[in-house]
């Protein structure tokens, strides 16, 4: 049987294994492990928070850690381990994969698409579609593909990953307060 999207089952499929670890008690022995690197849980979290495969299990995790630190200090030090993934994702992206980024861009597809854009969704839109998504538990991968297809500059990037990284943990963390 041939899947049409093979890395979105696979990325779906965390999601369901990171659900049915969470509620339904199989969770308990890796919950412990997680209970037991305090703070730097937060920061081994975040770090895998910003890659597809490993969001879900993330935010499995931050849920756990919820209520066992200082929130600011979790937030700080989650949002400080994505965007140091996301640092690395950001630089394969645009410069290791700005090669490929350009041979699609020049296929007439694309060039049609990119002609019937407006500016005004390249300037607005694409970067706000890339911040909703690095701020959610959805793959970074995406997001980060969008910002650099706006140009945005390493430092202008790094800033924008932290806050919305850090703003998106800070909400997990609240909602695990609440469970």
């Amino acid at each position: 049987m041939m899947v049409k999207y093979p890395k979105l089952l696979i990325i779906g499929l965390t999601f369901v294994f990171a659900y049915l670890l969470f509620t339904q008690g199989l969770f308990l022995p890796i919950r412990r492990l997680i209970l037991s690197l305090g703070l730097p849980g937060h920061f081994i979290s975040g770090f895998f928070y910003a890659y597809s495969l490993t969001a879900s299990t993330a935010t499995a995790a931050f849920l756990v850690l919820a209520k066992e630190n200082n929130l600011l200090i979790a937030t700080f030090l989650g949002g400080i381990g994505a965007l140091i993934a996301d640092i690395t994702i950001f630089k394969i992206v645009r410069y290791t994969l700005s090669d490929e980024i350009k041979k699609i861009s020049r296929e007439p597809s694309v060039r049609r698409l990119i002609t019937v854009i407006p500016g005004v969704l390249k300037a607005y839109i694409l970067p706000l579609i890339a911040a909703i998504v690095i701020a959610s538990p959805l793959p970074d991968e995406i997001g980060i593909t969008l910002f650099a297809a706006t140009g945005i500059r390493a430092r202008n990037f790094m800033l924008a990953s932290y806050v919305l990284n850090t703003l998106g943990i800070l909400i997990i963390l609240l909602i695990g307060r609440q469970l």
